[in-house]
């Protein structure tokens, strides 16, 4: 058994959404393994957003081989760190761009899901301007003397908050932006809800026409399809500038803008792309991290991929001397090798502990019988280079399950059927564990 004890709550979350092929939002360190040069590598991009840089990363893998998982652990390790973080997956209805606000659709979810490490569910924005305007009120009673009931007390966090979101009105969009916010700060100073909710509606980008913002707030323009990154761009620096490090945005399925059958509106999210590829990279941006997840396919497809994209395909291409199995982690694309054998192994010892933690139980499942479900599995399969992580977690936590609830039977009855008798693995399990550079990797 597990020597940590893990939480009731992120055990279930864990069994459930690895049951069901899917990524826990929860307790990844318990089960993280492999991936560690991928995850310093981005670990470094991380830093450089705190220091006040951009960065722009294409996490690149096919189905199940662990991009989402890769990215929820780095969405982890982000709000651990102090970090604001907003994750998104796109489809028909979220992309860069379209004729019916499929990019204000986007921008929507991101800010749904803006999430700090108090929040780390999403619907941070109200908490993150709150915890703002406290900290600033504390600061002025701290500077001052005054207290909240003196007179003066208000005009002076006003201008506090002035000061805040003044360097932001020189930016695209800022004097709008900075508005919304000292809205926001009425509505708290004169306990007027409609106030605040009217500022949160605009930052969020849910008013339909100008008319309508300014019947509430202050403001010449509205959040659209053709401004939303810009005010992303707003948004990572407020942030940073109240005390968060950065922005990182999570943005995953980018195979949806492969999917795109019209060509002229394929093209135009990649030129969207590649707008904000090149604020990232030529520094533009500031204190803002986007990471985007997709196949193979989505990026080298010459005919409807990234690479039919000349501009795409000029700054994306690798490096001619990457070969040999020689990587380049700093380049814009991460691509996702297979997990080990020995990866693998690990991975499947560590499901067995959380699931025996999680149920109260000891498992008696034996090395010999873990590596005889990788064979059976890979068998079955067809090749060991299509066996993916989610594959092998959904199909082992299917079997412990069945151990657990038909204690009568045996591992090889279930992995093969009642009238086998289990063989002997080809492999020596002892070292299979040992001196595993990756096995030992945790956040």
């Amino acid at each position: 058994m597990s020597q940590v004890k893990i939480p009731k709550r992120i055990s279930t979350a864990l069994i459930q959404s690895l049951s069901a092929g899917v990524v826990p939002r929860i307790g990844l360190e318990h089960i993280a393994v492999g991936r560690k040069e991928e995850i310093e590598s981005l670990l470094g991009d991380l830093e450089n957003v705190g220091a006040g840089g951009a960065s722009f990363r294409f996490i690149v893998g096919r189905y199940g081989s662990g991009k989402s998982f890769l990215m929820q652990t780095l969405r982890n390790y982000a709000m651990e760190r102090n970090y604001v973080v907003a994750d998104v997956d796109l489809s028909p209805e979220r992309r860069f761009t379209g004729t019916k606000g499929q990019g204000l659709a986007t921008y929507r979810e991101l800010l749904t899901n803006l999430s700090i490490k108090t929040r780390p569910d999403g619907g941070a924005l109200t908490s993150i301007l709150e915890k703002w305007i406290g900290a600033i009120q504390m600061e002025v009673m701290k500077d001052t003397g005054l207290r909240p009931q003196d007179n003066g007390f208000g005009e002076a966090v006003e201008l506090k908050i002035f000061e805040a979101v003044n360097h932001m009105s020189g930016m695209v969009h800022g004097f709008d932006f900075a508005n919304a916010v000292i809205a926001y700060w009425n509505g708290h100073r004169q306990a007027d809800e409609s106030q605040k909710a009217a500022a949160l509606r605009w930052l969020r980008g849910e008013f339909a026409t100008k008319t309508e913002a300014k019947a509430f707030l202050k403001v010449q323009m509205i959040i659209d399809d053709e401004s939303w990154y810009d005010y992303l761009k707003l948004m990572a620096a407020f942030v940073a500038h109240i005390g968060y490090r950065g922005l990182i945005v999570f943005i995953d399925e980018g195979v949806n803008l492969y999917k795109i059958s019209n060509s002229v509106a394929r093209h135009s999210n990649y030129e969207k792309l590649l707008t904000m590829f090149n604020d990232t990279m030529q520094g533009k941006a500031q204190h803002l991290g986007i990471l985007l997840g997709g196949t193979p396919q989505f990026v080298e497809d010459q005919r409807r991929g990234l690479y039919s994209y000349e501009a795409l395909r000029s700054r994306l291409a690798e490096s001619r001397f990457g070969q040999g199995g020689l990587r380049d982690l700093f380049g814009p694309i991460i691509r996702l090798q297979t997990l080990t054998h020995e990866e693998i192994f690990v991975l499947l010892k560590r499901l067995v502990e959380v699931h025996g933690q999680h149920y109260g139980y000891e498992s008696r499942i034996t090395d010999q019988e873990m590596l005889a479900f990788m064979q059976e599995v890979a068998g079955r399969m067809g090749a060991d280079e299509l066996l993916t992580p989610r594959e092998v977690v959904r199909d082992f936590m299917g079997l412990l399950n069945i151990l657990l609830q038909n204690p009568q039977i045996s591992f090889s009855e279930v992995l093969y059927g009642p009238d086998f008798k289990l063989k002997a693995a080809d492999h020596d399990p002892e070292q299979i564990s040992q001196d595993d550079e990756y096995a030992e990797f945790t956040l």
